[in-house]
This record gives structure tokens, C-alpha cells and sequence, in this order.
């Protein structure tokens, strides 16, 4: 087999998100329910937008976050996501560029605007959120590049992008082209609500061998097996996957490869201050360490290290040096 020139291709969410302190009135104005979330319409998403004063605007994305944290530990990687042809969709782009990803999904050409993540803040610390899904659902199988997954180790998806039937299906059109050039492809569910929204597709993506690592918590674990019960859930679910790799929060983290099981401890951190992107930088740090045949336990002890990281500030981002974290 030819060597990968990236570790891993992510296609994920190209969406920004823009972050801002917030009184109770816009919070209540933005039909939320306080640290609720909900979908908008484009029309509504501008306007909040517009109203949200002092706002931080960043690009962000599960699968985006894996690839920047990647590259944070001195990984190649590549990034498949569609954004607006517009200042948001510019910003995503030069912020991915800079971070070292590979990233030349052609923006939407049909005038829909970048997808975003507005998150009012309140006083209470509490965070409301409103989503507006745009060009990043629109990615079609026309925007996947076959050489560009030919030539990574790993071809990784985001869940949160198979609830539209467009992006579903380049994602099927990526797994068939990573297949055939011998790659693997890993899967994270994305959140408990895409499994119970995804939980058929998903299962059929694992009985049909299409799926060779997958990434869950435990929460999620259990609601894809059907099952409260953790042993028989990684029993079942492992027997469908090459490689699961379970995060257990403060308790550690487990893999399963073809049998072998190992098991890793969190790693100590003074203080949480937001978990968001735990999940995403994890998973960075394990697939760093597996794209360079590291065993299960170095995988896991880089993959803690990477969500140690991001939890200790806000945003879902490495903000410290990585590649020095790792070093032993």
C-alpha cells in the first residue's frame, strides 16, 4: 500500500462559532429557553447575529477541532467542510490555514451563508445556543476529493453531519473511496441526540463493516448498544469494530483492538473550567498516536493529555503547546 501523506481527513461541520455575553432579554428575545439550544432559520441567525454585541467569533466544528488538535501535535491533517461564500466562511478558512490544516472545499456557490453557532452567555455562566446549519449540510459528494482520501491513513466523520441526506451521502461516497485504497474509517457519533436521531444508520454502518474505529463516551455507548448495562454494551459493540476507543470523563478512557482490551487513567488537572471540545481533542491525541503504530496505552495517554488541555480554558481549542505536553 502506497504511504498516506495525512494522518487523518476529518469532514465534519464547517460552522464558526460566535460567542458573546448576554443579558436576560436576549436571551428570552431569541425564543430560548436559558442554557437550552435551538435551531434557526438563516433570517433569524443573521439577526441575532447582528444583535450580539462584543461577540468572539472562532471557527469550531467536532471533526474541525479533531484536525486542528492533530495538527497541534505535530500530525498532518486534512479537513472536508462547506462554508459560505462569505466573511464568516473566509474566516473559517484563514483559521484553518493558519492552524496547518489542508483544507479546499470550495465554498457554496449558491449564496447560503456560513453555518454558526451563536452562544449568548449569560451572567449566571450559564450558555444558550442557536444553531443555523447553512453550507455546512450542502457538503455533496461532488466536493469530495478521491485523492485527497486516498492518500490519508484515516478517513474520520463527524455524526452531527449524517442528519442531512446530502452530507450523508458524500460521507458514504468518502468511506467507499478510503475502502478501496486500503484506509481506515473512523467514526464519533457526535452526541447522544444524533444516536437516537442516527441510531439505525449507524448500526447498519457497523454490521456492514463500514465503520473500522469508533469514538463514544459512555452515555453514548450504551444508548448505540441499547443497553444500561457498560460491559455488555462494549461486548456487543466491539464485536462490530476493529478498534473502540469509550471515554469515561474523570474515570479515563478504554480501548478494545481485536480483543485487546486496555484501560487509562484521566490525566490530573487543577481545575475544569469547559469541557467543550474534551471529546474532540481526545480523540485527536488517540488517532496521533495510532497513525503512528503506537500500542492502545500510548494512544490513550496522548489522547488524555490533548482533552486535558482544552478543558482547563474556554473554547474548544489548544491554547498551550501540544507537541511539548506529549513529550515524555
Amino acid at each position: 500500500m502506497v504511504a498516506a501523506r495525512l494522518d487523518v481527513l476529518a469532514i465534519g461541520n464547517a460552522i464558526v462559532d460566535v460567542i458573546a455575553p448576554a443579558d436576560e432579554a436576549l436571551v428570552e428575545g431569541a425564543g430560548l429557553v436559558k442554557g437550552s439550544m435551538r435551531l434557526l432559520c438563516e433570517a433569524e441567525a443573521l439577526d441575532l447575529h447582528a444583535r450580539m454585541a462584543g461577540a468572539r467569533e472562532i471557527s469550531g466544528g467536532s471533526a474541525a477541532n479533531t484536525a486542528v488538535g492533530l495538527a497541534a501535535l505535530g500530525g498532518k491533517a486534512g479537513f472536508v467542510g462547506q462554508v459560505g461564500d462569505d466573511r464568516l466562511g473566509a474566516l473559517f478558512t484563514r483559521e484553518l490555514h493558519d492552524a496547518g490544516i489542508e483544507y479546499a472545499t470550495p465554498a457554496n456557490g449558491h449564496g447560503v451563508a456560513t453555518a454558526r453557532c451563536l452562544i449568548l452567555v449569560t451572567n449566571d455562566a450559564q450558555r444558550s445556543m442557536c444553531t443555523f446549519p447553512g453550507a455546512a449540510h450542502l457538503l455533496s459528494p461532488e466536493m469530495i476529493d478521491a485523492g485527497q482520501v486516498r492518500d490519508s491513513a484515516i478517513l474520520y466523520l463527524e455524526g452531527y453531519l449524517w442528519d442531512s441526506p446530502i452530507a450523508r451521502s458524500a460521507m458514504e461516497h468518502a468511506i467507499a473511496i478510503a475502502h478501496e485504497a486500503g484506509r481506515k474509517v473512523a467514526l464519533t457519533p457526535s452526541d447522544i441526540a444524533c444516536i437516537r436521531r442516527e441510531h439505525d444508520r449507524f448500526t447498519r454502518l457497523l454490521t456492514e463493516g463500514k465503520i473500522d474505529m469508533l469514538f463514544l463516551n459512555e452515555v453514548e455507548l450504551a444508548a448505540l448498544a441499547d443497553t444500561d448495562n457498560p460491559e455488555a454494551a462494549i461486548a456487543k459493540i466491539s464485536a462490530q469494530v476493529e478498534l473502540l476507543v469509550v471515554t469515561h470523563g474523570a474515570a479515563g478512557a478504554t480501548a478494545i483492538h481485536r480483543g485487546e482490551r486496555v484501560s487509562a487513567p484521566a490525566q490530573p488537572i487543577e481545575r475544569v473550567v469547559d469541557t467543550t471540545g474534551a471529546g474532540d481533542l481526545f480523540a485527536a491525541g488517540f488517532l496521533y498516536g495510532h497513525a503512528r503504530s503506537e500500542p492502545l496505552a500510548e494512544c490513550l495517554r496522548l489522547g488524555a493529555i490533548a482533552a486535558a488541555e482544552v478543558i482547563s480554558h474556554f473554547g474548544a481549542r489548544p491554547e498551550a503547546e501540544l507537541k511539548t505536553l506529549i513529550a515524555r
